[in-house]
């Protein structure tokens, strides 16, 4: 039997501890814990590494805590726009949708366009309508306000600035704290097959229909059971432009990289070298787990079937 393995990420940024109080802090580490722990019991059971990432990350979109799903920032127009991915490294079938609005758990769709559409990615309207077709769960606006995260957008929503993640200070301040808004997971079976997947409100306060990485095959999510899977959260243009997941995979597989020194490569190298700030998790289908970010922190968890158990927030 395989060793088999999941890792989560909550979003990379400026998390530092002296900004966290306590209380917040245990907020997230039980946030991270309990993702974890669903994905992981996916897995113990013999079920398979797309089922154990859905379940992660639908316990994060729930999460008010975490930009995704429930807890999806407000967009310019004082609505939520999500995007999600999804991908099986078994057979190289993906799924992701795009600027969708009341969706309860975005992960839930991008696994339908995967399993039961004739297409990888959908968008907007036509998307929702997908949803409404497949039986998917909705839910009215009043379900993803949150007063935190409202009182942020007011603070900006008058101006062409835009923040990557919540936070209850000014303009000026919101501009240099930056946390990137993202929940993710991957994960390995015991049948050493291995997948993806990546889910997000975006950036608050975004415009014209923007579009980060999360949803984008190869570059913030990819899976490939000859090589590895990838969920990223970050600075998603730079990510979108280094096509940050699929490159740890080329470099696996056509420089004979381990997964630690390929996701450090784009992490630490070439993502630096273009501002790309952020992070990456990432596990084989020998079910190795990597966390690796270039921020001063990332929310972040793993499990695996020899006992190990990790929850992480800081550069620590």
């Amino acid at each position: 039997m395989n060793q088999f393995s999941i890792a989560i990420h909550g979003g990379a940024g400026t998390i530092l501890k002296e900004d966290m109080t306590a209380e917040l802090e245990q907020a997230y580490i039980k946030g991270l814990q309990e993702a974890v722990t669903a994905g992981y019991a996916v897995l113990e059971e013999g079920g398979s590494a797309v089922n154990a990432v859905k379940a992660s990350i639908v316990v994060l979109e729930d999460n008010l805590l975490f930009n995704a799903g429930r807890g999806s920032v407000f967009t310019k127009k004082g609505l939520q726009e999500m995007d999600a991915a999804i991908m099986d490294g078994k057979d190289l079938s993906a799924g992701s949708v795009a600027g969708i609005r009341n969706v309860r758990n975005p992960i839930e769709l991008a696994t339908e366009v995967m399993l039961h559409s004739n297409h990888v990615f959908l968008s907007g309207k036509g998307a929702n309508d997908f949803a409404i077709k497949q039986g998917i769960k909705l839910e009215p606006d009043e379900y993803f306000f949150s007063q935190f995260r409202y009182d942020q957008w007011k603070e900006i929503r008058d101006s062409d600035n835009y923040s990557l993640d919540h936070t209850h200070k000014g303009v000026e301040e919101l501009m240099k704290d930056k946390k990137f808004g993202t929940v993710g997971a991957v994960a390995c079976d015991m049948h050493g097959n291995i997948a993806g997947a990546t889910s997000t409100g975006g950036m608050t306060n975004k415009k014209y229909g923007r579009i980060g990485d999360s949803p984008l095959i190869g570059a913030g999510t990819y899976a490939n059971n000859k090589t590895c899977a990838i969920s990223c959260t970050g600075h998603g243009e730079p990510f979108i432009c280094a096509v940050a997941a699929h490159d740890v995979s080329c470099l696996m597989e056509y420089k004979d990289m381990s997964l630690q020194d390929a996701m450090y490569e784009v992490v630490k190298v070439k993502l630096v070298k273009m501002d790309g700030e952020g992070g990456m998790i990432g596990v084989d289908a020998k079910g190795n787990v990597s966390m690796i970010f270039n921020s001063a922190g990332m929310y972040r968890g793993m499990r695996n079937s020899k006992g190990e158990n990790k929850i992480g927030i800081y550069n620590d």
